[in-house]
Parts: C-alpha cells; structure tokens; sequence
C-alpha cells in the first residue's frame, strides 16, 4: 500500500513538473511569438488610369496578374462578413487563431483515413497561409500555419485580421480579394452588396472553379443556400430572411471577354510621364493601387479612332497621327499613335521627323500681324526667285502645281489658297528670325533655321508641337502648358501627384483673333480645306500642309484644337489620294468629339476693329465701292480713307465695330439709317 502511495505521488510528480515545465514552455513561446515580427509580405493591388470623367481607360495586375482593390473592413457590407464567418469561421472572434476543436477533429480524421485531407482551419490560419506559407497538405505546414495565425492574433486586432482575409482571399479569375470580386461578377461596390449577394460570393472561395457563377450557376447558387442556412444558425439572419435572399434575382455582369486596350497610345505616355518625370516607380505604377486621373476624354477618343478607321485602309503601310487638345486649359483630350496599336506601338504624335509644310505658315502671319502687317499687305502670286544673305543665294519655290493669281493678293486669299509666294514674300520681309523667336514662344521647340523655306514648313516638328501651338492661337494668345496627367494618389487615397496649371500670355490677342479670323477662310469656298467645309457645322479655323511625304490639317475651334498628320515612316512619298485623308479625319473628329456642344463663336478681343474694305484698293468700302467685305484689324492699324466720295452723302461704314468718327457723326449715321 505504501509503495503504491509513494508511486502515485511520484507520479504526480513528475506530472505537476511537466505542467511547470510546459506551462514555462508556453510562456517562453508566447514571449518569443510576441517578440516576432511577421515576415514581410507584399500585397499587389490593381493600378488604374482613368479619364476626365473617371472612366476607367485601363488596369495594372502586376506581373502576378492579381486584380486586387483593398478596401476597409468598414467599407464591406455587413451581410458579406457575416456571410464570410458563418461559413469559413464562425467562432473567429472566440479562438486564439486555431481552433482546438476543430484541429482535433481534423487530426483525428487524418489517422483514421491515414491522410492530411481535413482542413478545419480558422480565418486566421487562412490568411496566415496565404501570406506566408505554401498550401501543401503536410502535417508541418500546419503546424507553421498555427504558429503564424497566434503570432498574427497577437500582434494585429481581430478586424484588422479579418480586413486582410476579405481583401486577400481568392475569388476565381484573376479577383483578389472582395472588393475586385463584387466588381467583377455585380458591377457593384462591396459595400453595396445585398444579401442574397453576399452568400453568393461567400462561397467562391471555397473552390472558384466549382462555385464560381461564371463556370456553374446551379453549384454557385447551391452553395448559397448553404451560406444562407449557416447564418441563419448562427443568429446572423432570420429564416423568413434566408428564404427571400435565395429566390432573389441575381444581376451577374457577363465575363468580359479579352479586349483590345482603349486609347493605347496615351496609356503609355501617361505611363512614361508618372515613372520618369514624376518618380512613381515602376512596381507601384503596375501594382501599387495607385490611381491617374487624367484629362483625356474617352468619348472624344472613341470618335478619333473612328474617324481614323474609316479613312485610313488597315492593310498597306500608310500610317496617322492624331492630337487633341482644349486650348484653354491644355488638357489632352485624345491621343491616336498610329492606326494599330498591335502591330506598331510607336506613337507618332510624338515624332519630329516630319514637315510641316504649309500648316507652320500661321507662325509666319502671326509675326507678321505683330510686326504691323495687316491683311491687306499683298504681293504679287507669280514665279518668282528670291535673294538672301546679302544676295549670296537665291531661293525659288513653287505653288501646288504650279498654280499662282498672276495679280495682287492680299493675306486673305494668301492663307485660303495657301500661295506660296506670299509666303516666303512676307518671311523676308518681317525676318526669319522673328519667325523662329514667335514659333518658339508658341511650344516649337523642334530645330528651325533662318532661311526663306522656312516659311514653307521645311523643318520637322510633331503633332503634339502643333496642337499645343495652334491651341495658342484659338486661347487668344494664351499658353497653357500641354497637359496629361490631372492627380495621383496611392491606394489610401493620398494625392502623390497634382497638376498645377501654367497659363502665360504669349502673344497678344487681337493678332491672334485677326489670325484666327484669316485662317476660317481655309474652309471657306476657293480654301484648300472647302472640301470638308459641309461636314463642320460650327466655326472653325485651320491650315492645311501638304508635302511630297506628309499630310497635315491643324485647326481649331473655341473648345478643341487638334492635328493630324498621314505620311509613311520612312518617308516614302504620298499619293494625291493619300495627301487628302488628314482634313476628314480632322473634321469628322471635330464635329464628333463636339457633338454635345453648342457651336461658337471666336471671342472678338477689346483691341479689334471690324470694317467693310474695297478689296481693289485696299481702303474702307462705301456706297461707291459696292464689292467689299468685312475684314478685323488691330485697332489703330485699320485703313482711314475711303475707296471713293460716298453717293449722295458723307462716306460711312456701317461695318467698323469702333468707329473714330465723333459721337455726332455717330448719332447722324444712326438717325440716317
């Protein structure tokens, strides 16, 4: 009896010795958990690039193609995490991180089967697996997986833990986390979800190539009405509840088919814009849940590339550019590289390999209007050489086949018939150097030399140079920086980026009116541009290039100014045929793209005066010189002398918006008419 005293003391011993030395064990591992950070892990998010009415233009996965948009706990519906921890875990806020019960059930399981099949892991034990470890059945994996959970439950609240598993877990088809999934399958917000939605979507992680709508409705809808019976055992929803949830009709979004990316070209600028000029680098571009918003308008874009299809024939090589901007803010509203994406990525608004031709001669008239040049300086339109550099050489262009007035013109026809011969006229005669000092301060920064052809645009630039400087020229002088990129922010919604616009007068603005009021006359009947004049249905301004390799028409109204080059890209020369497809191109997307706004008309500057001139004499028109029309001038550089003696009484001209005659002339003329 003694002995089996002494031994069960032993015994109890040894017993309360383990306990200690367990118990020790425990506290020496909780310490060590708790000392322990948690690996370091990089949870991608999908980047987003978006237009000017946050219209999504594309989307970035990362190299992992994880499309993942965090969002926070409290930003879920109520119903989609009731959901979630009725079915994965529904003792989550009780447990340490694993459940004892269920692990025991699990192992015993595994012994009777002699397999490692049973799961019965918590919601922490899952996130912990998915951030950390593999997802291989063994024994240590698990016990590496219950570790981590404690660790986690240690170190980060119970929310905190179930915001990283709705925001981590996989939903089938590229959907990270919750918020991607609801938009993906509902076109919906998490926040936003219903019921009978929310059990819907509990239950695709369970295994999304069973349960996922898209691949088996009648299993995805099966595995609701389990979601829904779980909560309702667990007090989350009553029965009555349950029942309508699941004859609820669902609105699934059809699985989007693979698509060809919307404005491809300005995606990548915007991509070279954010990494080299305003250092996002390049893993948190392409997963660092970042958002652009930018200026270009999907609308306008749509109705660009449009225009480009139907005039551009998708099998030879002849290729297009085209560029948009509004000129009083300098937001580029569309963009198009060249005519396929696929085939070439190289973006041609940006190339400066090409001449201009006659479109650069705007610059050479705006010089000339601030140099005191009016519409009515004229040259003679004949075959003429000219002389430079103090007589050493000589220079003789030609007009488009060889077609001139023979006669006087002025700067009107000049512009509409884009007469050669005037132009280099006028570029000798107000210097070249000017001209090269105006197309600088207008955004030209492309390399230009002094020299007569100038005027005839025989230096290359890009159609982003152009735009941008005709944009000048609609802003009434107005420079407003070239803009891309409106704000960045990171995936918590912080600005990392935001433009602040530059605007500076650069020209004054009755030249530029006076300009813009010469350069309508281009679609204007005996204007190269007239053939497209039946497709604009609102005032328009432009200048028509044409060289034996390059196609241009740039112009512009109040809201948009745009250019648009066709050509070949190893200068290969274009064709009659060819050299005509840039002006519908721009006409069809101005009037496209404008569609929804009223036409308008140019703002007439305080220094501009309207008149009625005698074309002949180049003087003010009266009742004695019937054939006028109505010309702008800067104010004080207007004509002051009548073409003859008015009929029958003092000369008037009922067309000057300034007239310098006295308040009492003024009155007579009134009480006359």
């Amino acid at each position: 009896m003694f002995r089996w005293s002494r031994l069960v003391q032993t015994l109890l011993s040894v017993l309360f010795l383990c306990f200690i030395v367990s118990a020790v064990a425990l506290f020496a591992l909780f310490l060590y958990l708790r000392a322990q950070s948690l690996p370091v892990t990089t949870v991608t998010q999908t980047s987003q690039i978006f237009d000017i009415h946050d219209e999504v233009i594309d989307s970035f996965h990362g190299t992992n193609n994880q499309n993942r948009h965090i969002v926070a706990l409290k930003d879920i519906a109520p119903t989609l995490v009731q959901a979630t921890l009725a079915i994965e875990d529904h003792r989550f806020y009780e447990h340490w991180g694993f459940d004892p019960r269920g692990m025991a059930r699990a192992v015993l399981k595994d012994v009777k089967t002699l397999s490692k099949e049973q799961g019965a892991s918590t919601i922490t034990q899952q996130l912990a697996r998915n951030l950390y470890l593999t997802h291989d059945r063994t024994w240590t994996r698990k016990i590496k997986e219950a570790m981590y959970a404690m660790q986690m439950e240690m170190q980060l609240s119970k929310d905190q833990i179930l915001e990283q598993y709705l925001n981590q877990i996989y939903y089938g088809h590229a959907a990270y986390g919750i918020e991607a999934a609801s938009l993906m399958f509902l076109g919906k917000s998490s926040k936003d979800l219903t019921l009978a939605e929310s059990a819907l979507l509990a239950g695709i992680p369970k295994g999304p190539k069973f349960y996922s709508p898209y691949l088996d409705m009648k299993n995805a809808k099966d595995r609701q009405k389990i979601i829904l019976e779980a909560m309702v055992k667990y007090d989350y929803i009553t029965q009555t509840e349950a029942d309508q949830a699941l004859h609820e009709t669902l609105n699934i979004i059809p699985k989007k088919e693979e698509q060809s990316v919307e404005a491809p070209y300005f995606r990548d600028y915007v991509k070279t814009l954010a990494i080299d000029k305003l250092g996002i680098n390049d893993t948190a571009f392409d997963a660092g849940g970042i958002k652009i918003f930018t200026t270009l308008d999907l609308t306008a874009q749509r109705v660009a590339e449009k225009a480009i299809a139907e005039q551009m024939n998708s099998k030879d090589e002849l290729q297009v550019a085209l560029i948009a901007i509004d000129p009083r803010n300098g937001y580029i509203k569309a963009m198009v590289g060249g005519k396929d994406y696929n085939t070439n990525q190289f973006n041609r608004v940006f190339a400066t390999t090409r001449q201009p031709g006659s479109s650069f001669k705007p610059f050479v008239y705006l010089t000339a209007l601030a140099n005191h040049f009016t519409v009515l300086n004229q040259y003679k339109s004949e075959p003429t050489e000219f002389t430079y550099d103090d007589g050493k050489k000589t220079y003789t262009p030609n007009n488009f086949d060889d077609q001139y007035e023979k006669t006087e013109i002025d700067m009107r026809k000049a512009i509409a018939k884009s007469d050669n011969i005037y132009a280099v006229h006028t570029i000798i005669d107000v210097g070249a150097d000017k001209v090269i000092e105006m197309a600088h301060k207008m955004g030209i920064t492309s390399e230009l030399k002094p020299l007569p052809s100038l005027a005839l645009g025989t230096f290359p630039v890009s159609p982003f140079e152009m735009a941008g400087a005709f944009g000048i020229i609609a802003n009434q002088g107005i420079k407003a920086e070239t803009t891309a990129i409106i704000r960045i922010e990171d995936s918590q919604g912080h600005v990392l980026y935001e433009d602040e616009p530059e605007k500076q007068q650069v020209v004054e603005a009755p030249y530029t009116y006076v300009l813009t009021n010469l350069m309508q006359s281009v679609f204007e009947q005996g204007g190269t541009g007239y053939r497209v004049a039946n497709i604009m249905k609102r005032p328009v301004a432009g200048k028509t290039g044409t060289t034996d390799t390059d196609s241009w028409m740039v112009g512009f109204t109040p809201e948009l100014s745009t250019a648009v080059w066709v050509g070949y890209d190893r200068d290969r020369s274009i064709n009659s045929l060819e050299s005509r497809k840039a002006a519908p191109i721009f006409a069809e997307f101005t009037e496209g793209a404008l569609s929804a706004v009223p036409p308008k008309l140019f703002e007439v500057p305080a220094d501009v005066v309207n008149v009625y001139i005698d074309p002949v004499s180049g003087k003010l028109a009266n009742d004695a010189c019937p054939d006028s029309r109505m010309e702008a001038f800067v104010m004080g550089s207007e004509p002051t002398e009548y073409c003859a003696k008015a009929i029958g009484n003092e000369p008037t001209n009922k067309g000057n918006d300034h007239n310098n005659s006295s308040w009492w002339n003024n009155l007579k003329s009134w009480w006359n008419d």
